[in-house]
């Protein structure tokens, strides 16, 4: 399928993230005038002005969790429920993050439709995290911070993995994975520039 020749092309090796990019249908999170593009390497624009993020973004990201299929998961900003798909196809335990709850119930819908039933997508603040549901094996985060937010540092257990993307809204950002040590230290790594929607504190007000 050209899809998976696109992301093996652009370096994407993990089979089991392939496996899981190619078990999750794209096409059933993109809204219906974008189904032709569904599988398209682009990111594409969903409901309350957020995008679905390109397919080698997400598994990008997702290979830099390093996944274990114990792994409890902490995703910062649901959209359309795609990322927390794939997620799902790989980890134990999926808990995701929405500030807006047309997003939040229309991923629900989704993901109960193709029987993904061990993704749990909450409504609430993404830079809080969910505390109560800490702590987290892996975290990762699908909108922009100046800043790496405590919080979420403080759920992630030791020896743990983070992948967010940092940088300002207008300039220019970066994938970074930080892993957990002793004491609460992290050690980071830089990775590609990408381009995503801001990290925004709070719940959204309406939608």
């Amino acid at each position: 399928m050209e899809f998976l020749l696109t992301l093996r092309r652009r370096g994407i090796s993990d089979a089991a993230v392939l496996r899981a990019m190619d078990e999750v249908p794209r096409e059933r999170f993109v809204d219906a005038d974008m189904v032709g593009n569904a599988y398209v390497d682009q990111a594409l624009p969903i409901a309350c002005g957020q995008t679905i993020s390109q397919p080698y973004v997400v598994a990008y990201m997702t290979e830099q969790l390093g996944l274990r299929p114990q792994d409890r998961v902490l995703e910062v900003g649901t959209g359309s429920g795609y990322q927390a798909a794939v997620l799902s196809r790989l980890a134990q335990q999926v808990v995701s993050i929405e500030r807006y709850r047309t997003l939040a119930d229309k991923a629900k819908e989704r993901l109960a439709a193709l029987g993904y039933d061990n993704v749990d997508v909450i409504v609430g603040d993404g830079l809080e995290g969910a505390p109560d549901r800490a702590p987290f094996d892996r975290i990762i985060v699908t909108a922009a911070g100046s800043t790496v937010p405590q919080a979420l540092v403080d759920q992630l257990t030791e020896g743990g993995v983070m992948v967010l993307p940092l940088g300002s809204p207008n300039g220019p950002q970066q994938i970074v994975r930080l892993t957990k040590g002793e004491g609460g230290t992290l050690e980071r790594h830089d990775l590609i520039a990408v381009r995503f929607v801001p990290l925004l504190p709070g719940k959204a007000r309406e939608l």
